[in-house]
């Protein structure tokens, strides 16, 4: 089956009046000409401030501000999160406890960073999936029982009560408060 887009029969609107002080910088060179053996060129797209002179900043061989791809950035360094036991860096992708490194799955450890991402929080299975899984995740909160166990035994008996069930609800994240070295507390 085919869908036919009516044409257009009314002249395009005027464009918005913020668009009309934008100014287009093509290949054509200094006098407006364009030249068939020139090389292609590729496009950018540069955002300035307001009033910023064009020819300061694309001046040959004058001073120019930084210009980098947004994507060139460096991204901003993530910090760990977790209390003194468990620790996630998503930027590394790694998680600790106690200073040892856990070997976890993609999904043990999204899951394990977004408990401890959101400390003393009820999370429901659904939204577990959701945030986790993503949304077009066919399942149900079996596969979510199914990783929190996982992760408890990754974690160890010393910090697998970290991962609280709440009994007909879902899951919660309670850091560790003890000093190392303590006693673990035994919690159902």
């Amino acid at each position: 089956m085919t869908t036919a887009l009516p044409s257009r029969t009314t002249p395009p609107a005027a464009p918005p009046a913020e668009t009309r002080r934008l100014q287009l910088v093509g290949d054509a060179g200094l006098d407006g000409t364009t030249s068939p053996a020139a090389p292609r060129l590729v496009s950018y797209l540069v955002l300035v401030p307001e009033g910023t002179d064009l020819g300061d900043l694309f001046a040959k061989d004058g001073p120019r501000p930084e210009i980098r791809p947004v994507g060139a950035m460096a991204p901003a360094a993530a910090p760990r999160i977790g209390d003194g036991a468990v620790q996630v860096d998503p930027a590394r992708r790694v998680a600790e406890v106690d200073g040892r490194q856990l070997d976890l799955t993609y999904l043990e450890f999204a899951l394990l960073a977004h408990l401890v991402r959101h400390p003393h929080q009820v999370h429901t299975r659904e939204r577990l999936v959701a945030a986790v899984w993503g949304y077009d995740h066919v399942g149900d909160g079996r596969t979510v029982d199914v990783h929190i166990a996982r992760l408890r035994r990754k974690l160890g008996a010393a910090h697998r009560h970290t991962i609280v069930t709440v009994r007909r609800v879902g899951y919660k994240y309670v850091p560790d408060r003890q000093s190392p070295g303590a006693i673990p507390r035994h919690r159902p």
